[in-house]
């Protein structure tokens, strides 16, 4: 139990080692006791679920605890991606949901995301109730029903959760008009959650869609992890390239974030794809409205608000962070490193399928391909290259570190002088032509090290320069 921590979006642990049935069991009591004290229990809980191993039985089991205590639920029928499960919260206008994932982590692990109300990630200041609740459990404090005797009592029901959802997405995006763009398109969802989205919105129409690695395979054959980076890519530039295809959107295994392919196989990283979509919504739909970056994304966010004179706030890692500003000011779009993006009107969370679709909207509306979009933002904001090292730490060492970490302060790195430095979330130098940061994976294991520049080398030295700086490999 004293490993149960919520990071940068909730508790995941190794399926049969630490995520287990009865700490699954322990979270979702911890939940129960949370809403009803807080008073919304009355207005049930949405419980969803991805495509690993188990993700249904243990949406099962918190389906039973939640019920137990007399909370209504609303379960899913099938897996949906994570903004799936945040819209029908709001839909349903239920206490919060709690959603069955690990996101892009490797197949060995599972996870336990809870979302507040408004359909977003929790508040550090609730998940350290839930924390200390769940750590002041154990196993007699759980209450729990058989799913046959939540049915008697009308305790559970099951739903569909497209059907809300889908509705949401053609009054956001312009898919009728992607529908008869003609494009040809390739889809990959990883295995995951969002598998058979793309083709049910993009179909009827001139626009031609393929989807590989549609079916459910909690093993992510072929992927290191199902996360949308270059290195998960491969396959999906080779089928863009051998189908001539205009481009390839990929998803991780929750759904809620967003890789790109140009026409020519190239992948574009998460920094140009948000510059480009937050571009778009500015430029070309003419909308205004605050944008919300993290510490580790692109800095081309900064330049597009100088010249549409629009506000820029900048967070701390994961959307939990991001949330409170998107409820209390007017967030047109806010994004992260990791590929996950958030829209107005909508929810206060990652969504990359609705990302996909405003990607292809961007197209359609521009008659451009993604790499001409790419030097149009180029030429109008200068080139930014990105890059990211995950290194993984042994659990010995991970102290060590970390002090090498606080103490260090280098006035330049491999040679580049640092203008100025900043701790929002781990450590942060700035030089004349960009950046680079380092901090602490909140979900994994491993130390994340990113850089953004002017050039490929440039980035590169200051990533490696980094890395060896603290030894790491």
């Amino acid at each position: 139990m004293s490993d149960i921590h919520f990071g940068t979006d909730g508790w995941r642990g190794i399926i049969a080692r630490d995520f287990t049935f009865s700490n699954v069991a322990l979270c979702a009591q911890g939940v129960a006791e949370y809403v009803v004290s807080d008073g919304i229990s009355t207005k049930g809980l949405m419980v969803g679920y991805d495509t690993r191993f188990g993700s249904r039985e243990f949406a099962d089991e918190v389906a039973k605890v939640l019920t137990g205590n007399g909370i209504k639920v609303y379960l899913f029928d099938r897996p949906a991606p994570t903004p799936v499960v945040a819209y029908n919260i709001v839909k349903f206008d239920t206490g919060g949901g709690i959603i069955i994932t690990a996101s892009h982590n490797p197949m060995q692990w599972n996870g336990f995301k809870f979302r507040s109300s408004y359909g977003g990630s929790a508040t550090s200041e609730v998940t350290d109730v839930l924390e200390n609740t769940i750590h002041r459990l154990s196993k007699s404090d759980i209450k729990s029903i058989s799913m046959n005797e939540a049915r008697k009592r009308n305790l559970v029901e099951y739903i569909n959760p497209m059907d809300v959802y889908v509705p949401q997405l053609f009054d956001l995006v312009d898919i009728k008009a992607i529908n008869e763009s003609g494009l040809h398109v390739m889809t990959d969802p990883m295995y995951g959650a969002g598998l058979g989205y793309f083709p049910y919105l993009i179909n009827g129409g001139a626009t031609k869609l393929c989807e590989v690695h549609g079916e459910p395979n909690p093993f992510f054959p072929d992927l290191v992890q199902p996360e949308p980076i270059k290195r998960n890519m491969t396959h999906l530039s080779k089928m863009v390239i051998q189908n001539k295809a205009d481009v390839g959107l990929a998803l991780d295994a929750d759904g809620d974030r967003l890789g790109v392919i140009d026409e020519r196989g190239e992948y574009l990283d998460s920094l140009q794809v948000f510059a480009l979509l937050a571009r778009y919504l500015l430029h070309v739909r003419g909308e205004r409205g605050a944008l919300v970056k993290t510490v580790t994304s692109t800095s081309m966010i900064f330049r597009l608000g100088e010249l549409y004179k629009v506000p820029v706030f900048e967070t701390s890692v994961g959307f939990k962070n991001i949330c409170p500003i998107f409820i209390k000011e007017d967030v047109l779009m806010a994004g992260e490193e990791s590929g996950g993006f958030a829209f107005r009107n909508h929810v206060p969370e990652r969504d990359g399928v609705l990302s996909g679709l405003l990607f292809l909207e961007l197209m359609v509306k521009t008659n451009k391909s993604a790499s001409e979009l790419l030097k149009d933002i180029y030429s109008l904001v200068g080139p930014h290259f990105y890059k990211r090292k995950d290194v993984k730490v042994q659990s010995r060492y991970k102290e060590e570190i970390k002090q090498r970490v606080e103490t260090m302060r280098p006035k330049e790195i491999d040679g580049k002088k640092i203008l100025k430095f900043d701790h929002v979330d781990g450590k942060r130098f700035q030089f004349e032509d960009g950046w680079v940061a380092l901090r602490f994976s909140g979900t994994e294991p491993l130390i994340r090290i990113y850089g953004e520049a002017s050039s490929p080398s440039s980035v590169s030295t200051i990533i490696e320069g980094l890395a060896r700086m603290i030894e790491v490999a």
